[in-house]
């Protein structure tokens, strides 16, 4: 795209796989500074394995790759998991089931933002961004406990957006909708087990059924796509562009 990124240093939270994997070879190939921090550990020297439930750990990191790079500019969390159960009625699922998934959704999130706010806030400019869900918008009964992190997600996104404005770093949020993820395919597994075996569904089937249903687009959206987003946000071209939430999604929310 040339968005004029060469030279920046971009951080990408769950970068290892999926859409975080997909936004840190978008950043590469604008020619900036790139670095992975992930739970499974990722290969190669510019690259960090952390726990974004634990601070110290995250923290530690964050603070070993602002020595390698030399500036952050960027920071992205793309971390995220599903319960792993079907939430449909939500008294399906115990409180317990909860915990983790708002830990790393949300909690995480959390310490994230606290881990890289003093970086940012030495640039003049920068960003950070939040992978969020269309989950988090509209209530999805599939998964409860993922849903709630991620309107927590949208939610604390626009307090670090107000406050950092005065630093002129931008917050913003990204909103996919059905992406070929271990997430997405979580989501139809957990539904599988609930259902006699001879209504289950092949997970293509499944997906390409429901995509038809939900998005009046009619097509998957692919990690590629909400990559694009992600780094044209973290562009000068998204500079006056904070707080808010942009789906990639096939038109799946919508607000008249």
């Amino acid at each position: 795209m040339n968005l004029k990124m060469k030279g920046q240093g971009a951080v990408v939270v769950g970068g290892a796989s999926g859409i975080g994997k997909a936004i840190t070879e978008c950043f590469e190939a604008e020619g900036c500074w790139v670095c992975v921090i992930d739970l499974v550990e990722p290969v190669g020297a510019n690259a960090r394995q952390a726990d974004v439930r634990d601070f110290s750990a995250l923290k530690e990191s964050v603070d070993e790759i602002s020595k390698y790079i030399g500036r952050i500019d960027h920071a992205v969390f793309a971390a995220g998991m599903g319960s792993g159960k079907f939430g449909y009625p939500f008294w399906n699922l115990d409180p317990g089931d909860w915990e983790d998934t708002l830990r790393v959704n949300l909690l995480g999130a959390v310490n994230f933002a606290h881990a890289f706010t003093p970086y940012l806030r030495e640039q003049e400019e920068g960003s950070m961004l939040f992978i969020a869900s269309v989950a988090g918008q509209i209530g999805s009964q599939t998964d409860p406990p993922y849903s709630a992190a991620k309107a927590g997600v949208i939610n604390f996104m626009q307090c670090v957006a107000k406050d950092l404005a005065p630093y002129k770093i931008r917050a913003n949020a990204l909103s996919p909708g059905m992406v070929r993820t271990p997430i997405n395919q979580s989501v139809w597994q957990a539904l599988q087990e609930q259902i006699p075996e001879n209504e289950r569904q092949e997970y293509d089937v499944w997906a390409n059924e429901k995509i038809q249903s939900i998005a009046p687009l009619g097509r998957w959206q692919t990690p590629e796509e909400c990559a694009a987003v992600a780094v044209f946000l973290a562009s000068s071209m998204g500079r006056n562009i904070t707080g808010q939430t942009i789906n990639v999604d096939g038109g799946q929310v919508m607000h008249a």
